[in-house]
């Protein structure tokens, strides 16, 4: 490991916004990629609520030095009415995890949950291009993904949704937006509809886990029946604790590609760091010493 830079009167400020978020694993994992990377910037938390964000981001306007910040829950779509600017994939999504500060002052806002997922996904040797996808859960962290997918190039994406609940009436309008944005066909089904979801895996080269079904009280539980994996398939899933999940393991037993989400958290915030400062995050130096294999 580096040596840890010390804080200076010229050490720059990147923040995380949201609330709860003391139990974050952000700030050790930037602050060991800022000391590898000799960035001269230290990343810290701040608990706050809807209702501080306009005095938050007035703040970040005039304070010389604060580069940007991350977004968590419950901000991540309170915020977009204070900012100047939008990517594309926030504004698809209507939320923003990543804030960046302009040269010119301007705080512009970014998703970077949907980027991790897809270059976690890279990083194994397959690509989204033309590909046809099967994303459980269009959450937050799915509909990320589903959004980043399309924006990337995929030919078109079953989206799995528990039929009624907020997730799939949110998707009935998103999936539309994100067709017309993007040219790709996005499909959306009744989680319950095992029919559709067995025809959807069939032709799909890449499943997507972006439910909690795994982890935690859920550890053990898989949200698709082992016997729709489609043999040889890529899947993917967003949780990473436990490592190794229940659909990893019934996706590994049928010589799948598996993909686990330790790799996805790591490469969100890897973008982010590549919106604020221009660097590289040494991704799997940070893997190695914060996250060792289980």
């Amino acid at each position: 490991m580096s040596q840890k830079t010390e804080i200076s009167g010229h050490t720059h400020l990147i923040s995380l916004l949201g609330s709860p978020i003391r139990h974050s694993m952000s700030p050790a994992t930037h602050n060991l990629s800022f000391e590898k990377l000799d960035v001269d910037s230290i990343y810290v938390v701040f608990d706050v609520k809807q209702d501080d964000l306009p005095d938050i981001i007035a703040a970040m306007k005039r304070m010389d030095g604060w580069d940007g910040s991350n977004v968590t829950m419950p901000c991540k779509q309170a915020i977009i009415p204070l900012l100047d600017g939008l990517s594309d994939s926030a504004e698809l999504m209507g939320a923003v995890n990543v804030l960046k500060k302009e040269e010119d002052g301007r705080i512009t806002g970014h998703n970077t949950d949907g980027t991790g997922m897809v270059q976690n996904i890279r990083n194994h040797g397959e690509e989204i291009e033309g590909k046809t996808i099967t994303v459980l859960g269009p959450g937050g962290a799915g509909s990320a993904i589903l959004v980043q997918a399309a924006l990337d190039g995929a030919k078109k994406v079953h989206v799995f949704a528990r039929e009624g609940g907020p997730s799939y009436t949110r998707a009935t309008t998103l999936l539309p937006r994100v067709q017309e944005k993007t040219g790709a066909e996005m499909i959306l089904h009744a989680f319950e509809n095992k029919d559709e979801m067995a025809e959807a895996i069939a032709e799909s080269d890449i499943l997507i886990n972006a439910t909690p079904v795994g982890m935690g009280d859920s550890a053990g539980e898989t949200p698709v029946p082992a016997e729709l994996i489609k043999e040889g398939m890529a899947v993917a899933d967003a949780v990473y604790h436990p490592r190794m999940t229940q659909i990893l393991k019934d996706a590994e037993a049928k010589g799948c590609k598996i993909i686990g989400g330790i790799g996805m958290m790591i490469e969100q915030a890897a973008t982010g760091e590549e919106i604020w400062y221009g660097v590289k995050m040494p991704t799997q130096e940070i893997l190695d010493e914060l996250f060792p294999e289980e």
